[in-house]
């Protein structure tokens, strides 16, 4: 079995001459070479937030060095300089998702955020009484309260597409939800939970064809495969930059640019203002009429260099590179007695939820700690799946592209200490 050794350099470098060399991407990483209770620090918790490489972190240094100033305001040269960067990285993201244009890209705080402005903007305005929101059972908790808190307001009814005991959606009961009454539709693009990856293509085109806006939460698919938003022909598009190995605090709201124009103002504040008396205040043009108050600024610029750095490798070589090490990684867990792998989806995106046979997933979290092994345990924010399949948590494993086989190895091997701790 392979291994990694104290400094988190790895000691089987077979792979190592490859188009995608990820012995020399981890390098990029500094964490990636430190270690958790004087072990090699193995990072598979990355659907939760992914490391970020040095140009990032230097960008971010950078900017609070020599830029530091606050965006849209001063005159003076380190304003303009801010300004410059801030937009760029916004013309940045439009080309990242295919987007028409850069003023259908809104800097919001998270995908949580994202979700709420469309919920409270485009909601409040277009949603009445006894219209229908359509969601699935796959959503995580940012992608169900708002929609709930709205259908509340608006005494609207919110519709939930079942899933299968694999964790996949039933289409047709989806279908069935389909109706004169439905005003919205907002579904996950990958679940969290358990990896799966939704039939997007086919939600959207029977939306289309009943004139239903859709909503796409991106959060754990935009860093795994190229995302075309107009290819795609979603109305909205949001993200979390800190699970696109960019700075935390920063999320983007895609819109298409005729719906934008349509929506009310979702904050109040400086910049998302053209004017203000005391007898009225106009409203900014797009994409600022969405973003009141000062931004986190360096977030964003920080982005700047993390989408670079993902194109440089290429989508290409990252999805060959992610599926190779998925696969193996279920064929390592399959063959391990007394794991249960939690949901086998028809298609799957870099997660596995499992339980170790009579333990906890928290205690399998913590005995993994010890070993240097990071993954995430509990609902994930997704209760509703978990009441699904019947279990109050999970251990969830996620991999990024910087993450080995050598690692999975460990990991497996980590898991026989955690039986031995509790037969």
């Amino acid at each position: 079995m392979s291994s990694v050794n104290a400094s988190g350099a790895l000691k089987d470098k077979q792979t190592a001459a490859s188009a995608f060399n990820v012995y020399e991407i981890r390098k990029d990483f500094p964490i990636l070479q430190t270690e958790v209770h004087g072990k090699p620090l193995v990072y598979l918790d990355n659907a939760a937030s992914t490391q970020k490489p040095q140009c990032v972190i230097d960008k971010i240094a950078e900017y609070y060095s020599a830029t530091n100033a606050n965006i849209h305001r001063g005159v003076h040269l380190l304003s303009q300089k801010a300004t410059l960067e801030y937009e760029g990285v916004r013309e940045q993201v439009a080309s990242y998702l295919n987007a028409s244009s850069s003023k259908e890209i809104i800097f919001t705080r998270g995908t949580t955020e994202a979700i709420n402005l469309v919920a409270h903007s485009y909601g409040r305005k277009y949603i009445q009484e006894g219209d229908e929101i359509i969601i699935s059972w796959l959503e995580h908790h940012s992608n169900i309260v708002p929609w709930q808190m709205l259908c509340e307001e608006k005494k609207a009814i919110l519709k939930v597409i079942r899933m299968d005991d694999n964790g996949d959606l039933d289409m047709d009961h989806f279908h069935s939800l389909l109706s004169d009454r439905t005003k919205f539709i907002s579904v996950v693009h990958v679940s969290n939970a358990l990896g799966t990856v939704n039939p997007v293509e086919e939600i959207i085109r029977a939306a289309k064809e009943r004139g239903i806006p859709v909503l796409l939460d991106g959060a754990q698919s935009v860093q795994h495969q190229p995302v075309d938003v107009r290819a795609l022909g979603c109305d909205f598009f949001v993200f979390s930059a800190h699970k696109l190995y960019a700075p935390t605090g920063v999320g983007v709201l895609y819109g298409r640019k005729e719906l934008l124009e349509k929506m009310p103002p979702y904050q109040g504040g400086g910049d998302m203002i053209a004017s203000v008396s005391f007898e009225k205040t106009t409203y900014n043009e797009l994409p600022y009429k969405f973003e009141a108050g000062t931004p986190n600024i360096e977030g964003v610029i920080g982005m700047g260099p993390a989408l670079d750095y993902i194109e440089k490798i290429g989508f290409d070589a990252i999805q060959n590179y992610e599926n190779s090490l998925l696969v193996y990684t279920g064929e390592v867990l399959r063959k391990i007695p007394g794991v249960k792998l939690l949901g086998e989806p028809k298609v799957r995106s870099s997660v596995y939820s499992f339980q170790l046979e009579g333990i906890h997933p928290h205690d399998t979290g913590t005995i993994l700690d010890l070993e240097g092994v990071a993954i995430r345990t509990g609902h994930h924010c997704a209760q509703p799946v978990m009441k699904r399949l019947g279990v109050p948590a999970t251990a969830r494993l996620s991999l990024g592209f910087y993450n080995t086989k050598e690692e999975i190895d460990y990991f497996a091997q980590s898991l026989q200490k955690v039986f031995e701790v509790f037969k």
